[in-house]
């Protein structure tokens, strides 16, 4: 995946914000704005009488159910083996004794050598032409990165929030979890009184599920499926209810949504609820001159050697990263909003204008986009932001670099139209496009810039 840790502060609290659905989807710049560490902005949504967030303290836990072992693989039996591969390597032929083969054997080995390099070299070239499509489901089989998003306190924190205080939705209902990685959340239903949960995965980290959801005596109440939710046939009519945790980097990458929408058509009640139900993309522009020397500018000069070219590519790709909160120049407007209870596939591409005016006279060198989440159809709201002004998500944010910076100065607007669409080849990657027009004291510009997040 794009991006990489930076160091984060310590001493950040860690929680999530109350929702007003009301203002969720206007102008401001939403939940981020509003914490300790944001300069001091209007009042966003979700926020008490003094601008901060009202942080619950994490419910308690609750007793586990019963002991059973339930696991369905939608397709042929899963036994978590892989097949073992015959490794070729290039050394020198020697015989059994230790000494130099002869001639003919070396002349032998050295055609199994070139075509044992061929076929590597083959293999390569076809990884370099994977995309996020072929390593998705792969990437979710490992520990690591359900580590990464159960550390995310904010994240986690917040669904456990939404889940467990309001046990009154859940109380002998049926969920379905789509993407249930280790089955975090169908736990948390589960605890919250769900009669049964259908949690559905196609990585093999559901192996690891099977025995997390019986060391903590929920198989009774959780079934879990190996297979893609749209070949899943569940043993039920319908479900009452829909947990997913599917946001990726700028919110749609890796089109996990795409799968919550096809699940909500096939199986969600009429009525039914989805958790989260809204999200929100928003764009502001920001100084970034130290980190853009670093990422895009290194390639100029590398140990004395021209490398632009990678420049070249470096520039087309948006970059996964924490933004400082003292970068951000400009105001923040929403891009997008979705409600996920109504929204449909083709929404999910979009074309958005955009104005944002400078709060202080600098240097543009990037736009960052970043969003938001919430769960609106509970009796009080809740939600988080991945904004720079919020505590540090998984999700971070996402940097669009410009190739060259836009001097501005305060009042002044810049102005344009982002456009985002699923690729072509790669349902799962993005193509999005910045139509840029300023007309300020020091500077104009006015062009078309193309990303593309894979």
């Amino acid at each position: 995946m794009p991006g990489a840790k930076r160091p984060l502060p310590q001493s950040l609290p860690v929680g999530s914000a109350p929702i007003n659905d009301s203002k969720f989807s206007d102008d401001t710049a939403g939940l981020g704005e509003t914490n300790e560490l944001a300069p001091p902005m209007k009042k966003a949504a979700g926020c008490d009488a003094n601008g901060e967030f009202d942080i619950p303290p994490p419910p308690s836990s609750t007793s586990a159910g019963t002991t059973g072992d339930q696991c369905l693989d939608a397709k042929a039996p899963h036994d978590g083996t892989a097949g073992a591969e015959e490794a070729t390597g290039l050394a020198p032929a020697v015989s059994s004794s230790g000494t130099a083969a002869s001639s003919e054997e070396g002349t032998t080995v050295a055609n199994r050598s070139l075509s044992a390099l061929a076929s590597e070299r083959e293999a390569v070239a076809e990884a370099d032409s994977r995309t996020s499509k072929d390593y998705y489901f792969d990437s979710y089989s490992h520990h690591g990165i359900h580590e990464e998003m159960l550390k995310d306190e904010v994240r986690t924190r917040t669904y456990q929030m939404a889940i467990l205080n309001n046990r009154q939705l859940f109380q002998g209902k049926t969920v379905l979890d789509v993407g249930c990685g280790t089955g975090i959340l169908s736990m948390f239903a589960a605890q919250a009184g769900a009669s049964h949960v259908y949690a559905v995965d196609c990585s093999s980290i559901i192996d690891q599920a099977v025995k997390i959801i019986k060391a903590n005596d929920y198989s009774d109440k959780i079934t879990l499926i190996q297979s893609k939710m749209e070949d899943v046939e569940l043993p039920v009519s319908h479900v009452d209810i829909i947990i997913s945790e599917w946001m990726g980097y700028f919110l749609l990458y890796e089109s996990m949504l795409n799968t919550v929408l096809y699940a909500r058509d096939k199986w969600l009640k009429p009525g039914g609820l989805i958790f989260p139900d809204k999200a929100v993309i928003y764009l502001s522009a920001v100084e970034q001159e130290q980190m853009k020397k670093e990422r895009i500018d290194f390639w100029e000069n590398v140990y004395g050697f021209d490398m632009t070219a990678l420049k070249e590519v470096a520039l087309l790709e948006p970059v996964v990263d924490v933004v400082d909160a003292d970068c951000v120049v400009t105001n923040a407007v929403p891009i997008l909003n979705i409600d996920i209870q109504t929204c449909t596939e083709e929404d999910l591409s979009f074309v958005a204008p955009f104005r944002l005016r400078a709060s202080r006279s600098d240097y543009i060198h990037a736009f960052v986009a970043y969003f938001e989440c919430a769960f609106t159809r509970i009796p009080k709201p809740l939600g988080f932001s991945t904004s720079p002004h919020s505590m540090y998500t998984h999700w971070k944010q996402t940097i669009f670099y410009l190739r060259d910076a836009i001097a501005i100065c305060e009042g002044e607007t810049i102005s344009g139209r982002i456009e985002c669409r699923s690729n072509k080849k790669n349902e799962r990657d993005l193509d999005i496009g910045l139509d840029i027009n300023f007309d300020g004291r020091r500077q104009k510009m006015n062009k078309k810039v193309e990303f593309r997040l894979r």
